[in-house]
């Protein structure tokens, strides 16, 4: 059966919309079998069209139901703007804050309604929505609440290597005192779950280290002795297969060498680097604990080329196929 793809635009005053059209006519020349359905702003999609000097056309429709894949350059739009407002390329406005939000919120209604099977996002701007008083400063907290979703859970997939975050948007000063005994061996039990839904079985994990080379038994720091080490014992008494910690100047080698089924990083920036370190434009952010998977871009709206045509579209590329494939 074809899977349906609900495609949120993002921030349209971001490279939101010139992404998702670029992604879905590279993907049709690629044996994919989905539907792909846009949420966004129609004349916004249509504009950017234009500008990039593709002849491609975008359908409206009010409702997701028996759709079949379209001929050519045709695409299926769920129009969730009003009509006429073109966007302000480059810039913060409130407009776009909530432009970005309706779209993410009608296609949660769509998921959940089980009416498309996943969601793939472009990027939002984290002040447009604060302008625009959304009350949330990312798609995960978005989605999050939309759903009532109680344990949620970022995972990035590049290549070969995946990355789940035990904590995320906080300031880095604030890293070692979020840190607990019970929070990490959570995180464990959770990535464990996680990886055991999307058909790992008996997954391997590692445990990324906090400090330069794991601590060296408490002459860089004593969170390994007194917080992950512990938190590793409870989850192997659980029966779970976890390593660690292991230095981070390490670990992502090692489980990119394929050792490990996935690391634990423990803050942000720390699993974001090796990431994108290793391939920016293919890393894929997978939000998992949700009723459907959604997949997502790995870098911003990159509002400095908005409206230039010369964004690179190989992130949304990927994540649409990556829904396609776990959706």
């Amino acid at each position: 059966m074809q899977k349906l793809v609900g495609i949120t635009t993002g921030d349209p005053n971001g490279i939101g919309p010139e992404i998702v059209i670029k992604a879905l006519i590279e993907l049709k020349h690629q044996s994919l079998n989905y539907i792909p359905v846009i949420f966004g702003s129609i004349d916004v999609l249509q504009s950017t069209a234009e500008q990039l000097q593709l002849d491609v056309r975008f359908e409206p429709i009010r409702s997701i139901r028996n759709l079949t894949v379209s001929a050519g350059l045709k695409f299926y739009c769920f129009n969730t703007a009003s009509p006429g407002k073109i966007p302000a390329p480059g810039r913060i406005t409130s407009q776009g804050g909530k432009s970005a939000f309706v779209a993410i919120k009608a296609a949660t209604r769509e998921a959940q309604a089980g009416r498309i099977d996943a969601v793939a996002t472009a990027p939002i701007h984290k002040e447009a929505l604060k302008v625009a008083r959304i009350g949330h400063q990312d798609h995960t907290a978005m989605f999050k609440q939309l759903t009532n979703s109680t344990s949620v859970r970022t995972l990035f997939i590049t290549g070969s290597l995946r990355i789940f975050f035990l904590t995320r948007h906080i300031a880095f000063r604030e890293i070692a005192g979020a840190l607990d005994v019970q929070c990490v061996f959570n995180g464990l039990l959770d990535c464990h779950n996680q990886l055991d839904r999307l058909g790992f079985k008996s997954p391997q994990i590692a445990l990324a280290a906090l400090n330069p080379h794991g601590g060296e038994h408490g002459l860089f720091g004593d969170e390994e002795d007194r917080i992950l080490k512990p938190a590793l014992r409870q989850a192997l008494q659980q029966g779970l297969k976890v390593d660690g910690p292991i230095p981070a100047d390490a670990v992502f080698h090692m489980a990119k060498e394929g050792r490990y089924d996935a690391v634990v990083s423990l803050y942000h920036d720390q699993g974001h680097i090796a990431a994108k370190t290793l391939d920016f434009y293919r890393t894929v952010s997978l939000t998992l604990g949700l009723p459907f998977i959604r997949t997502s871009v790995d870098h911003g709206t990159a509002m400095d080329i908005a409206g230039q045509g010369i964004a690179n579209a190989t992130s949304m590329v990927e994540a649409i196929k990556t829904a396609v494939h776990y959706g």
